[in-house]
Parts: C-alpha cells; structure tokens; sequence
C-alpha cells in the first residue's frame, strides 16, 4: 500500500531526523522529527510524492511548544502531521512561507500567541492583536508545575 511505501521512504531519507511514528490508520499518521529537519521533509513531501500543506496548529505542553504540520496526498485521501516539540524556553523553527505561502499567517498566529519564532519568515508582524495585549505577552502560553 502507498502508506507502507511513503513511511518506508521517509524512514530511509530522513532516519537522523525522524523520532517516532505513529499510524492512526491507513490514512493518517504522525510522523515526530526533529524541529531541524521540517524544511527537508516539509520539501520532499511536497516536491516529491505530492503532498499539499493544508495547515498547522500549535499547542503548549509540560514538553515544550508542539507543531503538528497538516499535509495532504487528495488523490488518496491520506493525511500526514509532521509533528515538532520545540525548546520550552527558546521555541524557534525554520518557517515554512518561503515553502508554503498559505503558512504565512498560521506562522503568524502562532508567533503571536505562543511567542515561537518562525526563522525567517518573511513578516512576522503582529496578525490579531494589536492592542489587545501587551508586548512580549503571549495568551496561550500555560505556567507548568
């Protein structure tokens, strides 16, 4: 199945850079990398097995600021998340809009609620909040015990 084949590939092309993956089903996986290597699988993906980037949301957790990256293969219904865990307190990844126009404003986003820096990018300026909160202040990052 085309599944098996493009974890396969994945697995040989990037082996350094890929910490874990997990199949959902024959149509949805997770795929854990190294925040490094999002340019190289987030290209290989794209340029060579024809995958579309669909979106990206972001969460804070106890193990730092986590991207999954959404990419789609239509013709077969399959999804895959590129999953990252950046630095709790240095979250920073390579930016994806120089790839991607549609990752732009999500990058955006995402600088400005969870304060992670999209190196880069080519404007990171504020997206919603002008005004609305004060700088450096970052709503939905979490206090962890």
């Amino acid at each position: 199945m085309y599944t098996d084949l493009i974890i396969e590939k994945l697995k040989v092309k990037f082996s350094s850079g890929i910490l874990e993956i997990i199949t959902k089903n024959q149509k949805r996986m997770i795929i854990t990398i190294m925040p490094d290597s999002i340019i190289n699988v987030a290209g290989y993906l794209y340029k060579t097995e024809g995958f579309r980037f669909i979106i990206a949301s972001a969460l804070h957790t106890k193990r730092g600021f986590e991207i999954h990256y959404h990419f789609s293969k239509d013709t077969i219904g399959m999804v895959l998340n590129i999953h990252v865990i950046l630095d709790k307190d240095n979250p920073q990844i390579e930016s994806l809009s120089n790839m991607f126009n549609a990752s732009n404003w999500i990058e955006r986003e995402m600088h400005e609620l969870f304060g992670i820096n999209f190196l880069n990018h080519p404007n990171q300026e504020k997206l919603l909040s002008e005004g609305n909160w004060a700088e450096g202040v970052y709503p939905l990052r979490k206090e962890f015990k």
